[in-house]
């Protein structure tokens, strides 16, 4: 497998994956918020694919799911409010 630095892609993958969601913690905006942990969860996802991890898979497709919830469906009932 190819190495970068003497660390696997997958394991690139993983860091990326823990450095968007850790920074998304550090966010004031929750829309902004939202977004860094969509990319952090969709990295997430694609570390899950290449471990053939379906805990890993299915929690954050679940979380992704939900910050698309709160992006595009909830806000459009809360700007109607």
């Amino acid at each position: 497998m190819t190495e970068i630095f003497g660390i696997t892609i997958t394991e690139w993958i993983g860091y990326l994956a823990s450095f968007f969601v850790l920074l998304s913690f550090l966010m004031r905006n929750i829309v902004t918020l939202r977004y860094v942990n969509s990319i952090g969860c969709l990295f997430f996802v694609a570390y899950g694919i290449l471990l053939d991890s379906w805990p890993v898979i299915i929690t954050n497709v679940a979380i992704v799911c939900v910050n698309f919830y709160y992006l595009f469906i909830n806000k459009k009932q809360v700007q109607e409010a």
